[in-house]
């Protein structure tokens, strides 16, 4: 028998005695194995980012049952990648080579809501939208909200610590997450956290595993922290004949104390595509279109005195909203934006790189210099108020010189990040995409203790494996 026939028939053997071992502690329909199916849990949706075969995906529906998928990984050494809706931006969720894909979105159930606490206890794979809607008819409010929040998942909120377009003034999921069960490599069940309004008792390990990417463990349960139920908001959009005039806005209304809901910036780039998706209207000298909203108890005052701010910075028109119902018109071409730019080559490599407000006109300024550099369409939406950037990659995949230009502008995007004093993440996390920039951003030192972190918690390296680092 030849190595490679040697090879096949132990990893034949391996796979087998998995199956058997999961199966002997979770029910059939659970155990997924059928390869046009498991392919099918390979990747999420971010581009350039390589994902093996999974040898099993599993699909449990109790704590329990997730204890005995780690418990037959530790015992087998055989990794295991967890997965809610595949909605992530950076390969977090890819498959490695035979592993186990972990499930979570079977795990769906709100358990509790309490408007005297104002906290949700939630299990993983609760639909963003689904939470927001159930506290909402208790007066209650789940801030952060994703652009995918009608598909994404609590527990892929948490695994990549996602923001959203209200961060500006509610913060991001980890300013949300309270306490934890979470199951660690060896299925051994952890509780973390808190469910009261103040806790400092030790070292603050839900915080840790927010934004880890499934790779210290698996998140089961979670604790969150609700607000009270604001008013609508209104929104104004403002024109500007330049993305610098509009970067100067954002800088006025937040140096002037103000505090919106949400503050958005399209460039001409995205603006010009949502035009020709979905013909708006909007002028064709428009340079860049920013979208400011207020959910205060006088959203119509603060909408006017930023809409001053934003004449007094060079804007060319403003124009508030008096209602919700106008309110959500203006906010239709942002929310159009990703998939408008989808549309100008088919796939698009949606960066998120995080600036100082201060130099989120340099930021604008570098991504066009990079665009004509690569010859490449690149459009540029911005959570504004955080200095929260997406500049947008469009290429054609079936173009192998296109392909490598969006990719090396991609990376230039980022290095031009750091050097503004950025980050090279603001929501979508490391995964496989940014595992060589996150070493450039925290460097030696701040690697090795990162990989120290991993090793104890997961010594056997079977835990999302290849990501991060």
């Amino acid at each position: 028998m030849s190595r490679i026939e040697a090879r096949s028939s132990e990893d034949t053997e391996t796979t087998g005695s998995l199956i058997d071992l999961l199966l002997s502690g979770l029910p059939a329909e659970a155990v997924l194995t059928d390869p046009d199916v498991t392919a099918s849990y390979a990747n999420d949706m971010a581009s350039f980012c390589p994902a093996g075969t999974p040898a099993v995906v599993v699909l449990p529906r109790t704590v329990e049952q997730v204890q005995h998928v780690m418990r037959t990984a530790t015992a087998l050494r055989v990794p295991v990648v967890p997965q809610g809706a595949r909605t992530g931006l950076s390969g977090a969720a890819n498959a490695s080579e035979g592993c186990v894909v972990l499930s979570l979105t079977k795990m769906d159930r709100i358990l509790e809501i309490s408007p005297v606490d104002r906290i949700a206890v939630v299990e993983p794979g609760v639909i963003n939208a689904a939470l927001s809607r159930a506290v909402g008819e208790h007066g209650l409010y789940y801030p952060p909200d994703p652009s995918s929040w009608e598909m994404c998942t609590i527990g892929g909120n948490i695994g990549t610590a996602s923001g959203g377009l209200c961060c500006v003034k509610y913060g991001v999921t980890a300013e949300y997450v309270l306490g934890l069960d979470v199951v660690l490599a060896d299925g051994r069940l952890m509780s973390t956290g808190r469910r009261t309004a103040k806790g400092v008792a030790g070292y603050d390990l839900t915080r840790l595993f927010v934004g880890s990417e499934g790779s210290l463990g698996i998140v089961v349960r979670a604790v969150l922290g609700l607000r009270p139920k604001p008013p609508q908001q209104l929104v104004l959009a403002a024109e500007f004949a330049s993305g610098a005039a509009a970067c100067d806005a954002v800088c006025r209304v937040m140096e002037g104390g103000h505090v919106p809901s949400l503050l958005e910036l399209m460039d001409r780039t995205t603006v010009k595509a949502v035009n020709d998706l979905a013909q708006m209207g909007l002028p064709e000298s428009t340079e860049a279109l920013l979208l400011a909203a207020f959910d205060s108890t006088d959203p119509a005052a603060d909408l006017a005195a930023v809409g001053a701010l934003c004449e007094a910075a060079g804007a060319t028109q403003v124009v508030p909203a008096d209602d919700a119902a106008e309110s959500e018109l203006l906010l239709q071409a942002r929310r159009l934006s990703l998939t408008a730019l989808e549309k100008v080559k088919g796939v698009t490599m949606i960066d998120d790189v995080c600036v100082p407000r201060s130099r989120l006109a340099e930021m604008l300024a570098g991504v066009d210099r990079i665009a004509d550099k690569y010859r490449l369409t690149i459009g540029v939406v911005a959570h504004a108020g955080d200095g929260n950037t997406h500049p947008t990659v469009c290429f054609d995949p079936a173009d192998p010189d296109e392909s490598l230009r969006a990719r090396d502008s991609f990376d230039e995007i980022m290095a031009l990040g750091l050097e503004l004093g950025g980050t090279i993440t603001g929501e979508h996390g490391v995964g496989v995409l940014k595992k060589e920039w996150l070493a450039r951003e925290i460097g030696p030192v701040g690697l090795e203790m990162q990989r120290a972190v991993k090793q104890a918690f997961d010594p056997l390296d079977i835990l999302n494996p290849g990501k991060l680092f």
